[in-house]
């Protein structure tokens, strides 16, 4: 399944736009199926729905576990890395990784969860995450894992959407020097959640924490009661495996759901291609499992293609700004995959941290959730990779379930700040704004795919009509993908960015109508308005323009409460960076918010702001800029 030339590169793209379906069904012939496929593809863009591999029968954990136990029981499948660098670390091999999954699969069972369950996880990146989140494939139960950093109203919200019937959370999750009281927030979040009907419980930080009878029960106790056999349930090609929520630019969350089979087949083809993985490297993607990352490139992807995948609990910076090259040292990473906030991040903390440890192991660098930075590559490039190893600069989303666009390692050209050429698999295209598409090189528009891919999303939960507002009308017979693309003379794709109302910050998909709706909470906020701006560290900051219905007194403190609501409402993630309180907003005469504006003047530009002919009040725009060089 791996290209290893630029000839076979070549032959692949050839023999995909020549037959996309054969291509495809030859990358699924792989695998191991309970019964094979009646018809490869169903599609139509117009009422978004996809089909892949129809009447098949298989599970992901059979492919993901099963078939490397002949040959490779022993090897080891996930090594977990503590956040304390002096707490031992954990290994487990595919054997024991199994027979976990399997135990866990009986706890699920024990507690009747059955196939087409929805369960929720909010954990802290150890290895029972990994477990769990198999564990509910292997029963057929739909796995919906939150990131453990969102607070108890979006706990509560995503869970009330799928209508879970099972919430696996922990004591308590360790990061950096912070401990985080999950099951504080999950009991916040379950009091407004009628669905949960078992909640388990692993200990983790020793915290002391309340248990509620009859609810909720010990991951340690339950797995003791149970044995390590669990055949794996026969799913169709098409039934839902996971949902993983994702902002939106509306406050609601949407659910994205991803199905089995096409899901499986373009994660390992496209973990292999691009890292272009050998037998035995050892793999480390920096990413938490509570984003699509963290699923189809710490999880599902290295696991199908039978890899060793290292798993870490803490962060980048602590005990120092030396902890990623220490774990790189002492592991012997071979592939590194992180984002370039991390890399900016440890740039800024200087060599010290980087030359004391031995990072010749290296062979490839990844990058992931927002475009690199020139200055942030070519310190990656020669200060980690020694000049040496190449850098995948990869563009893809929650939506598309893996890699879309990106170099194939030491195959294909890298070039600093392009994601450059899509896998043989995917026809991207570029869109102006009469929605046509653009056949020429050297132009910029905004990013579409023209065919279906295995790893596409079905829908949204629950709501298959905003799945096709959002993704598939704006340009009829398209997949939009909400960026902005600019390719370049040699055909080189490069992301500009969002073109709608969600931020990207640190690599994680931010909702702006989310942040603005617990600022609004506020009760001195009358609106408030949410933009980017250019971040050193972080890619994009946030800055909040906001309109009170008195001006505070004291200024910090009001930060400081804005701030205390959208952790509680949304998390720490969307704190803001810079808050502005403004008289007014630059709204339109129908009353939308010009926010390319807000933008601009967030961004320290404040002239050529464009066409503000439409603004119901333009003198508004001047009073801003006035109150933004006094903010900056």
């Amino acid at each position: 399944m791996r290209i290893k030339s630029i000839e076979e590169y070549n032959t692949e793209k050839s023999n995909f736009d020549n037959d996309p379906e054969r291509f495809w069904e030859e990358k699924a012939e792989s695998f191991i199926w309970k019964k094979k496929w009646d018809k490869v593809l169903n599609w139509d863009f117009h009422s978004a729905k996809i089909n892949w591999f129809n009447g098949g029968k298989l599970n992901i954990t059979e492919n993901c576990l099963d078939r490397h136990l002949k040959k490779r029981a022993n090897q080891v499948a996930i090594k977990w890395i503590a956040n304390n660098p002096n707490e031992k670390s954990i290994s487990l091999t595919y054997q024991e990784l199994h027979a976990e999954v399997c135990k866990f699969s009986n706890v699920l069972k024990k507690h009747a969860i059955k196939k087409g369950d929805r369960v929720c996880l909010y954990m802290p990146m150890v290895p029972e995450l990994s477990i769990a989140v198999l564990a509910c494939a292997r029963i057929g139960a739909i796995h919906s894992v939150v990131f453990a950093g969102f607070s108890a109203k979006s706990l509560s919200d995503r869970i009330n959407d799928a209508e879970c019937q099972a919430l696996i959370t922990a004591d308590g999750g360790f990061r950096g020097d912070k401990i985080t009281p999950l099951k504080a927030i999950s009991d916040e979040a379950m009091q407004t959640t009628p669905s949960i009907k078992t909640c388990i419980v692993l200990e983790r930080t020793k915290s002391k924490i309340e248990m509620k009878n009859q609810r909720d029960y010990w991951w340690h106790h339950e797995m003791a009661s149970v044995d390590n056999n669990f055949p794996a349930e026969f799913m169709d090609s098409e039934d839902e495996l996971f949902i993983l929520y994702t902002s939106g630019s509306t406050g609601k969350p949407k659910g994205i759901v991803h199905t089995t089979a096409g899901y499986m087949i373009y994660s390992q083809y496209s973990f292999q291609n691009v890292f272009q993985y050998n037998e035995g490297d050892i793999y480390w993607c920096t990413a938490d499992i509570g984003w699509i990352t963290g699923h189809s490139y710490i999880i599902y992807g290295p696991l199908l293609a039978g890899a060793t995948s290292i798993m870490f609990e803490g962060v980048p910076t602590f005990p120092d700004a030396g902890r990623f090259w220490r774990i790189v040292e002492e592991n012997k990473i071979n592939i590194f995959y992180t984002a370039p906030t991390a890399i900016r991040a440890l740039e800024a903390k200087g060599l010290d941290f980087v030359k004391k440890y031995n990072l010749t192991s290296l062979r490839v660098l990844g990058t992931v959730g927002e475009p690199i930075n020139e200055d942030a590559w070519n310190w990656y490039f020669k200060e980690i990779g020694g000049g040496l190893c190449p850098i995948v600069d990869t563009w893809w989303q929650t939506e598309t379930g893996g890699i879309m666009i990106s170099n194939l390692a030491g195959i294909t050209t890298a070039k600093p700040t392009f994601a450059t050429l899509p896998l043989p698999g995917i026809k991207a295209c570029i869109m102006d704004d009469s929605n046509s598409e653009i056949n020429e090189n050297d132009i910029e528009g905004k990013l579409c795919i023209k065919y279906p891919w295995p790893s596409m999303a079905r829908t949204i939960y629950g709501d298959h009509k905003r799945f096709i507002d959002t993704y598939f009308s704006t340009f009829p017979g398209y997949y939009f993908s909400g960026d902005g693309c600019f390719k370049n003379k040699d055909g080189l794709f490069r992301i500009t960015g969002r073109v709608d109302d969600v931020l990207i910050i640190s690599g994680h998909n931010l909702g702006t109508a989310e942040i603005e709706s617990a600022i609004d909470e506020h009760n001195n906020v009358c609106e408030s308005a949410i933009v980017g701006y250019p971040h050193s560290i972080k890619g994009n900051g946030i800055y909040a323009f906001i309109i009170c219905h008195e001006h505070p007194l004291n200024t910090d403190k009001s930060n400081e409460e804005i701030n205390k609501l959208i952790v509680k409402h949304v998390g720490p993630i969307a704190k803001v960076d810079k808050i502005q309180y403004v008289n007014g907003l630059p709204k339109t005469r129908s009353g939308k918010i010009m926010r390319r504006i807000l933008r601009k003047i967030a961004s320290g530009e404040t002239t050529n702001l464009g066409d503000t002919s439409t603004l119901l009040d333009p003198t508004i725009v001047e009073s801003i800029i006035k109150g933004s060089i006094n903010n900056n």
